[in-house]
């Protein structure tokens, strides 16, 4: 599945230029030698301060479960499953689990439940990015939003589509009870015990929300991270001449198509910037020019994750050397007690 989205996107960065004009082609050379590689900096800050602001978020939403872990670690734990996201998608999830619960003590199954709240959370945040995107751009994306939406998202009959929710929904009834039937039934199974302990952790984790103390700065945090998307969006007009004219409206709708680019291939390679061009050419931008300016957004979000990613790979064992230090001579001594 990997290999086969990443093979896509590789294709439609080759397409993208094959399907160009000589004209643009060299626009988007010419853009790219002349851009304002300087404000890779401020959008660095910005970009930085949303992982950040993620960070925060996560330790809110573990806090009803009776973890407070540091700032730093949560902190390295998102850049690290960032980071890992660009190799396999999804692979940075369990890897952000993995890391507090080893260098923290919380319990991995624990905090899958949190990272399916985030998802939700990040699904409203883009939903409501799309809705302030048509309510003031709709006469400028409303035919090529529903195109899109089509496209990727609708491609089967109304029908179909009530038939495939249908049964998910019906899947995910018949795994409940299915759970709770071999857990009471076979719960003395040391490997059931495990998977039912995976679940319990997994339904405390979703129940996390609920108990939440602090919701006030959670929907602060959950707006800001978005506000900077939106912020480093806009401010990445400015780095070609011939886009720094667009509205700050403009920003709303290409923030949320670009996202879908980021979810259907990996790492968002070929379609971030396929559809930041095809967005800006609703605003009269020609396609070497909305191309140029997609792959220097596209670059932007890239270079920062692998290099901050990198610097939390390498500082999470060092800021943790003194902690991992105590926590064995802690064990060694409850060993020898017992």
């Amino acid at each position: 599945k990997y290999i086969l989205f990443l093979g896509f996107g590789v294709f439609l960065v080759w397409w993208s230029i094959h399907k160009m004009d000589e004209k643009n082609w060299e626009d988007c050379k010419n853009a790219l030698k002349t851009a304002r590689y300087w404000l890779f900096i401020p959008v660095f800050f910005i970009l930085s301060a949303s992982h950040v602001s993620r960070a925060i978020r996560w330790k809110i939403l573990m806090k009803p479960m009776g973890y407070n872990p540091s700032l730093l670690n949560t902190f390295f734990a998102v850049m690290i499953g960032y980071l890992a996201n660009l190799a396999i998608p999804r692979l940075g999830e369990v890897l952000k689990c993995t890391i507090l619960g080893k260098y923290e003590k919380v319990p991995p199954e624990k905090l899958v439940g949190t990272i399916i709240i985030e998802r939700a959370i990040d699904v409203i945040s883009l939903g409501t990015v799309f809705v302030i995107a048509l309510v003031t751009q709709a006469g400028v994306i409303g035919d090529f939003a529903k195109a899109t939406i089509n496209k990727y998202f609708l491609t089967d009959s109304k029908q179909g589509l009530m038939i495939k929710i249908s049964l998910l929904v019906a899947v995910l009834v018949a795994i409940v009870v299915l759970i709770r039937f071999v857990s009471k039934k076979f719960g003395h199974n040391k490997i059931i015990h495990r998977l039912n302990n995976l679940f319990k952790g997994v339904v405390l984790g979703l129940s996390s929300v609920k108990n939440m103390e602090n919701k006030k700065s959670f929907i602060f945090h959950s707006v800001f991270i978005w506000v900077c998307y939106a912020g480093g969006t806009y401010l990445g007009f400015f780095a070609l001449r011939e886009t720094a004219q667009l509205p700050v409206a403009a920003a709303f709708p290409v923030l949320a198509f670009a996202s879908i680019g980021m979810i259907i291939t990996p790492g968002g390679i070929g379609t971030y910037a396929l559809f930041i061009m095809q967005v800006m050419s609703l605003y009269n931008i020609e396609e070497g020019i909305g191309f140029a300016n997609g792959n220097l957004q596209w670059m932007a979000q890239f270079l920062i994750v692998l290099c901050v990613g990198f610097i939390s790979l390498i500082s999470l064992p060092y800021y943790n050397k003194g902690k991992l230090k105590l926590s064995g001579k802690d064990e060694e001594i409850t060993a020898f007690k017992s």
